[in-house]
């Protein structure tokens, strides 16, 4: 599929003609992870490619080569392997279906932790709302994943079927774990990269996600989201059917846990408790997360009665373009300044569906997926 891009709109918009693709896999976590292989192996071959071109371009910033990003990642290895062997068996099972190889997909999802976080390239801005805030007492979660654009033709979609695990719908992109989504159990996590001074060797941040991703309740995602050594954090924002919403926010060594007691909850890029404000690196280059975040927060309160549409009007909120919450790339930025919202999405997680857009959801359609499980 080669996007095209209409006129008179916002440069390098691409348009997507098809739904971001579907693939269904089940079984024991090394044959999912074969399933996905096989199915998007020009994806995941792609978006390998695009991370050497990044490091490549960011050597002057990090003096890192591909080869020390892979020596790198291979430090994480054992600390993902002891506590979550199933989700190595997951990412063994890509690099086999893609013929891919293993060095280089853990470089993809350890990329945060192998660039120290030094490049800040995670823009995305994610929201929820409880039955008490909607107009049918559905409870409603957004994300909008921005990232660089050469990844946007790698984005589908999950629906999975674990051997030993609860079934779920997610998002992901080109190598990546699956992780944001929802599980049969009702719960819905939402992650956005936040960047503390405290990272160290450990579980890297995706495979934490992907973790969370199978809990069956409120306290297992949030412990999961917690789990001993991981190697720093996201902010998580983890939605359960009965209106809870929490966003955990994570470093290697600390945590806070804010509740949406009011119905309403948003999160950025930065961190929001006094606590962990402590241990975040470089806060004025965050500036754009912060007013995404007081406008995301700002829309998201004028309504009291929301709706799948009324989220979706939000996630094309163009405010402080193209930092924005539908965040663009605009032609002339610096390389390493160039991401843009690669696909967005709505769950509906009392009915188990997910509403996704694939690209800006300014100028694209959105699909429905359902959970089946």
């Amino acid at each position: 599929m080669v996007p095209t891009v209409t006129k008179n709109e916002i440069p390098n918009t691409p348009v997507h003609s098809t739904p971001p693709p579907l693939i269904e896999i089940f079984g024991a976590h090394r044959e999912m992870g074969c399933q996905i292989g096989e199915a998007r192996r020009e994806q995941i071959q792609h978006s390998i490619a695009n991370a050497h071109i990044l490091i490549d371009q960011s050597y002057g910033q990090l003096g890192l080569t591909w080869e020390g990003a892979q020596i790198q990642a291979r430090k994480y290895l054992p600390f993902a392997e002891e506590r979550y062997q199933q989700y190595v068996d997951e990412l063994r099972g890509i690099a086999e279906g893609a013929n891919v190889v293993f060095d280089d997909l853990m470089v993809l999802n350890a990329m945060e932790a192998v660039t120290m976080d030094a490049l800040h390239l995670t823009r995305c801005t994610s929201f929820a709302v409880n039955e008490q805030r909607t107009a049918d007492g559905h409870v409603l979660a957004a994300h909008n994943e921005d990232w660089i654009p050469e990844d946007e033709d790698d984005v589908y979609v999950v629906s999975a079927k674990p051997k030993d695990e609860a079934p779920f719908l997610a998002m992901t992109y080109g190598g990546l774990l699956p992780n944001v989504g929802f599980n049969a159990f009702g719960i819905a996590q939402l992650i956005d990269s936040v960047y503390p001074t405290d990272s160290r060797i450990g579980i890297p941040r995706l495979v934490v996600a992907r973790a969370v991703l199978s809990a069956k309740r409120i306290s297992g995602a949030i412990g999961r989201a917690l789990v001993p050594h991981r190697a720093a954090g996201y902010n998580h924002i983890i939605v359960h059917e009965s209106g809870e919403i929490y966003s955990i926010e994570v470093s290697s060594r600390k945590f806070e846990i804010l509740h949406g007691t009011d119905g309403y909850m948003v999160h950025t890029n930065h961190y929001i408790s006094p606590s962990m404000k402590e241990v975040e690196s470089d806060p004025e280059e965050l500036i754009s997360s912060r007013v995404r975040y007081f406008r995301a927060n700002r829309l998201l309160r004028e309504s009291p009665a929301h709706t799948i549409k009324t989220m979706q009007a939000i996630q094309k909120d163009h405010v402080n373009l193209p930092n924005s919450i539908c965040n663009h790339a605009i032609e002339g930025l610096d390389p390493l300044d160039r991401e843009k919202t690669i696909n967005a999405l709505v769950i509906d997680l009392t009915s188990r569906e997910m509403h996704i857009v694939w690209g800006n959801p300014c100028q694209n359609s959105y699909h429905t997926y359902h959970l089946n499980a």
